[in-house]
């Protein structure tokens, strides 16, 4: 049995559900929450109420955003025959940090990972397949994280794009394996984007 009260339950194990909280993080959070000025905890409250209400995902790429498409898509000098393949929106920012991407991108909102089931139809790659020809689509950088399920998803798109015709390349050395482009500096992604290389299906 539970030594707090239910609110005060209730909110560790919502914390709890995020990503990256364990049951420890949850309890030192939710009391930190607690002792909050109440306008504090109230902004908090209405920036997550905010948030919910008004961010969705650019229809074309997946990234997130308030209207229809992202200001990426909707920026007519970003080059339409480059397009980037990142597994979240948050790799996506990683990349634009550079400055080196001057393509368009692809936000798969996830990586293929079976013991979590999670295959490609979870993924966006159906979207992805259909962009490829209007937009004239030329090279596909796939961006997704060098660990396990990355290289799993990067192969899958390999298989899937070598028989259209696109050339489809991925992040050159720099990156460590078994990191998350999130964590990556903008040099070491930079130098990454700058020497990618041709991604083969076999």
């Amino acid at each position: 049995m539970s030594p707090y009260a239910g609110p005060v339950q209730d909110l560790i194990d919502e914390l709890g559900r995020l990503p990256g909280i364990g049951p420890k993080s949850a309890q030192r959070i939710a009391f930190h929450l607690l002792k909050l000025p109440t306008p504090d905890a109230q902004r908090l409250a209405t920036a997550i109420t905010e948030a919910k209400a008004r961010v969705a995902f650019c229809q074309r790429c997946f990234n997130v955003c308030e209207g229809e498409l992202c200001d990426i898509c909707a920026d007519p000098r970003r080059d339409g025959n480059l397009l980037c393949v990142v597994e979240e929106a948050r790799d996506l920012v990683a990349v634009e940090k550079t400055g080196e991407f001057k393509g368009r991108y692809h936000v798969l909102q996830g990586a293929i990972s079976p013991i979590e089931g999670i295959g490609p139809e979870q993924l966006r790659i159906k979207e992805l397949l259909v962009r490829l020809d209007p937009e004239g689509v030329q090279e596909v950088i796939v961006c997704t994280n060098p660990n396990i399920e990355g290289e799993a998803t990067a192969m899958y798109l390999a298989r899937l794009l070598d028989p259209l015709g696109c050339r489809v390349t991925r992040l050159a050395s720099g990156l460590p394996v078994g990191g998350d482009l999130e964590y990556a500096d903008e040099l070491t992604l930079g130098r990454a984007i700058e020497g990618r290389r041709t991604l083969d299906a076999s």
